[in-house]
């Protein structure tokens, strides 16, 4: 029903709406810390060693994968971007 929608539009107003469709879905799969934060050092990468401090957790980067989109701080953990560079 959806390609119906789409017959008599131009190509131009098409194109955009996919795009902005696709850029949606990019968003909300992506995750701050991932994507805003810059390089991840290899500080961030590894889980320090016992005895050692734990590493400090950005927790703007955290709120905001909470607030905007919940499995995007599970990225940011897992990438070991959400935690604050040396």
């Amino acid at each position: 029903m959806s390609h119906i929608a789409f017959k008599n539009s131009n190509p131009m107003k098409k194109s955009l709406i996919r795009s902005v469709f696709a850029l949606a879905i990019l968003a909300s799969m992506s995750s701050c810390a991932t994507v805003l934060g810059g390089r991840v050092t290899e500080y961030q990468r590894t889980k320090p060693a016992p005895g050692k401090p734990a590493r400090e957790i950005r927790a703007a980067a955290l709120i905001a994968d909470v607030i905007l989109f919940w499995p995007g701080a599970v990225i940011d953990f897992v990438t070991g971007a959400i935690y604050r560079p040396l």
